[in-house]
């Protein structure tokens, strides 16, 4: 058992070559040799799947309002968090979810009749990111023209992020709010004559008796926009990867495609899309033998907690039967990711057309991948030999 000084000492650095390397892996080993690691970089990182579902369950000991500017809903707590949460929750309702897929499986057709007839794809590049980008466009109800700019943007962010230089950061959030702040400038402009689209529903909504703000707006716009883009293509890359690595699994697929739902489940457990996620503790507490006083902060490593030994037994055995209860993809507790049912569809839908459309998906001999690094999972180039059905 340690005890915390005020400034304990490092356990681990998260952004050393050999964890950089293979980020999973180093989670895995984490995870046996200390389960709750403090570092400069993450402050303290959990590792084990009963100590992140225990976080996820008691909001009132871990704050989930750790972030510098306002974030809607996820940097709230309750009773804040539970309003703007029932507001948000319509718009990934089961009927609007089923409405999206004709258009979802429009973008997934067109990109996998685009990719090129020679088979070679960098997949990351010219597929995922693309279908990320346009799905989220069509989802919003915003024109094609911005998905260029979005992309930009989504570059620029990541970039920023990964130099860890908060001003760059900063720069690179106010951008994204203008862009949005624009778009509903323009919407209200338009007045009756706005398209009946996500940002047109956002203005007309209330949070007690008043309108949402512009502030709030662009948070939502903000966390859905960016959770989507880079998620969703890191999914993409991740599934792909793993049926070119793994053919016989890619050929049952291919044979019975009601198996997706789960496969795709299962894979994005063993190779999470999103590393990690932050809370704030309330009070002085111990977690995994170590105590934690109040107002330290916490990275709730998916990635490794999704792979904990004491839950799912080998983490890199895949099967088809695991009780998706467990699975903590989409979260657990208040803060469960609203847009999971239009992430599962998008997903099955993508790769139902990319298997449907397609006689093989296979790596490249002489073009390994590249791994993304956090905060990115996946890779950041996916060279890939994708045959067309003529």
């Amino acid at each position: 058992m340690h005890s915390m000084s005020n400034s304990p000492q490092p356990d681990w650095d998260p952004r050393s070559p050999s964890v950089l390397d293979d980020q999973i892996a180093a989670y895995d080993r984490m995870r046996s040799r200390c389960p709750v690691a403090h570092s400069d970089y993450l402050h303290w990182s959990l590792f084990r799947h009963a100590d992140v579902l225990r976080v996820l369950e008691d909001h009132d000991t871990f704050s989930n309002t750790g972030s510098r500017h306002p974030s809607v809903p996820n940097g709230m707590d309750p009773p804040e968090h539970t309003e703007y949460r029932a507001l948000i929750e319509p718009y990934f309702a089961p009927e609007r979810v089923r409405a999206f897929e004709p258009v979802c499986r429009g973008v997934a057709i067109d990109l996998v009749d685009r990719l090129p007839a020679g088979g070679e794809v960098e997949l990351m590049g010219g597929f995922a990111r693309d279908f990320a980008l346009r799905i989220q466009c069509a989802f919003m109800g915003w024109p094609a023209e911005l998905q260029e700019p979005l992309r930009q943007w989504t570059r620029r962010n990541h970039e920023a992020t990964l130099s860890g230089d908060r001003a760059a950061t900063a720069a690179v959030a106010l951008g994204f709010d203008g862009f949005v702040r624009a778009l509903l400038d323009e919407h209200r402009r338009a007045g009756d004559a706005a398209p009946d689209d996500v940002t047109t529903r956002l203005l007309a909504e209330r949070i007690g008796d008043r309108p949402l703000t512009a502030e709030e707006i662009v948070s939502i716009v903000r966390n859905w926009t960016v959770g989507e883009l880079g998620t969703i293509a890191a999914s993409v890359g991740i599934l792909a990867h793993y049926l070119a690595t793994h053919p016989d699994l890619q050929r049952r697929l291919r044979e019975d495609l009601s198996l997706l739902p789960a496969a795709i489940a299962e894979i994005l457990r063993i190779h999470a899309p999103l590393i990690a996620n932050r809370r704030i503790t309330t009070r002085a507490v111990e977690i995994g033998g170590r105590r934690l006083e109040a107002g330290a902060r916490l990275s709730l490593i998916w990635a490794s907690a999704n792979r904990d030994e004491a839950v799912f037994g080998d983490p890199d055995e895949f099967r088809l039967d695991r009780d998706p209860a467990q699975n903590l993809l989409y979260g657990a507790g208040i803060h469960v990711c609203p847009g999971a049912a239009l992430a599962r569809l998008e997903l099955r839908v993508v790769m139902e057309e990319l298997l449907a459309r397609t006689g093989q998906i296979a790596l490249v001999p002489d073009r390994p991948p590249v791994r993304a690094t956090y905060p990115a999972s996946g890779f950041t180039a996916l060279p890939l030999r994708v045959v067309r059905c003529s």
